[in-house]
């Protein structure tokens, strides 16, 4: 328990920054020197945020020493953040699953939410960019720095304060090494692209043309069936509970960004449109593609439903006691029998990444309502952009105070055109054995003009039907 398994330099937070780039680069060949490396086990990258990084790293010298750390470059976008490492080598992977071992990922992006980085790493710290390296070397997280050797060196054992570089160092190489030029040359031709984007096919006209076969842009669902009139406050009744969450439950978790694992369903959706595993590549890539994106709403494989106790991810369950289904299929034979769903959530709903998929995969899986303790701002309001009901809990109700299995049947009484920004409504669930339950939910639609989004089944439509009109008065006024 505590392996290091991934180490990852990786873009966009720190990795343009020449202080902490070049700490981790004159750390790397300070390392070298004492006749230090990586431990085998240790999964490791470097992808700066641009590529000037490279330009200053080999002027400076560093860059041999962090390739002989095994630092390589192995690009300059998104990695390890946002669930791009690969997979860990076969014997470490196995190493890891056999023994239920609890291992970890050090990084220097800006993202460690559960279940994103790596499948098999259940703790993922950030660190700047030379404890990045310095973690490599050591190999393990419980390591006291301050009192044990980072390893032992071609002279004996060798501690993080033998080759951190002091301060001074780290300027003076920054005066040195780093050059206006660079930049100048690096983005002189940023939009240019190399022979490979500019060989790319681009079809002609005005509209986009969508390609029936791709796997990673399809035209979704949002504009189905919209008419020019909107279809104002629905009601909702005779709803379900697709899930019941605790607390903090983050876009990631919602939404994930990470590996698509073969047996989810979103792979087995990839598997049907002939995809191998290894060009499965990760939801964060594939979200131009709906059919993707909503199997993986709530596929976070850290996820846990109450409603499927003693499962962890995707899992949910329809009756008590019921064998645990995918959420994903659960939801589609909902919808096929015409039933509404809601989520039912805990403290900070949605904190994290204010990713939109966590709200539009939300629409797609028939989810009318969100009922929690408490919303992240962000989230909330992207829930009320795609159409659907945040609703919070008052005077310090929880489904457990409430006495909630999950398994009710819900109806949301007070909902009309006429309604208001933070009106109160009701919740009535109906137990399986008849028993009725009332509890009051604030409706977290805060604005006039958030409810007039809501009116319209959302932002998107609310947008369409504006310009409809808008250019028909266009029209109408050039005649």
């Amino acid at each position: 328990h505590g392996a290091v398994v991934i180490a990852a330099i990786t873009s966009c937070t720190n990795t343009s920054n020449p202080s902490v780039m070049l700490a981790a680069g004159l750390l790397a060949r300070n390392a070298v020197t004492k006749g230090l490396r990586t431990k085998p086990w240790v999964k490791t990258s470097l992808a700066p945020g641009s590529k000037v990084v490279t330009d200053y790293f080999t002027a400076a010298g560093v860059l041999d020493a962090l390739s002989e750390l095994r630092f390589n470059v192995v690009g300059y976008g998104c990695t390890t953040c946002i669930g791009n490492s690969g997979p860990l080598p076969q014997p470490v992977a196995d190493a890891v699953e056999e023994n239920k071992l609890v291992v970890a990922a050090v990084l220097s992006g800006n993202r460690n939410f559960e279940g994103r980085i790596n499948p098999l790493t259940r703790f993922n710290y950030l660190a700047s960019p030379p404890l990045v390296v310095a973690y490599a070397l050591a190999g393990r997280m419980d390591i006291d720095f301050n009192t044990e050797p980072i390893g032992i060196g071609a002279d004996g054992p060798v501690f993080l304060r033998d080759i951190w570089p002091a301060p001074k160092e780290v300027e003076d190489e920054i005066l040195r090494s780093v050059k206006a030029e660079m930049f100048r040359d690096q983005y002189a031709n940023v939009f240019h692209g190399d022979d490979q984007w500019r060989g790319l096919p681009v079809p002609e006209g005005d509209l986009y043309a969508w390609d029936e076969k791709s796997t990673y842009v399809k035209n979704p669902p949002f504009f189905d069936g919209m008419t020019l009139t909107p279809p104002g406050v629905r009601q909702i009744t005779g709803a379900r509970a697709l899930a019941m969450l605790g607390d903090s439950i983050t876009t990631d978790h919602i939404s994930p960004a990470g590996s698509i694992p073969a047996a989810s369903p979103a792979g087995k959706w990839l598997i049907e449109q002939g995809v191998m595993t290894r060009d499965f590549n990760s939801y964060g890539a594939r979200r131009g593609n709906h059919e993707v994106m909503m199997r993986g709403t709530f596929a976070n494989i850290r996820l846990r439903n109450e409603l499927a106790p003693g499962t962890e991810g995707g899992w949910t369950s329809v009756a008590p006691g019921g064998d645990p289904v995918t959420i994903y299929d659960a939801s589609m034979e909902y919808q096929r029998n015409g039933v509404p769903l809601v989520i039912f959530a805990g403290k900070e709903y949605g904190t994290g990444s204010s990713r939109d998929w966590a709200a539009k995969g939300t629409l797609l899986l028939g989810v009318r309502a969100v009922i929690a303790e408490s919303f992240e701002r962000i989230h909330r309001s992207n829930l009320v952009g795609m159409g659907v009901l945040p609703l919070e809990l008052v005077d310090g109700a929880t489904r457990s105070t409430l006495g909630l299995s999950g398994f009710e049947t819900f109806e949301i009484v007070g909902m009309s055109d006429d309604m208001k920004p933070r009106t109160t409504l009701t919740v009535r669930a109906t137990g399986p054995e008849g028993v009725v339950t009332e509890f009051a939910a604030l409706c977290r639609i805060d604005t006039p003009e958030e409810m007039s989004y809501y009116r319209h089944g959302g932002i998107l439509p609310y947008v369409l039907r504006q310009l409809v009109v808008n250019g028909a008065q266009t029209t109408t006024t050039s005649r």
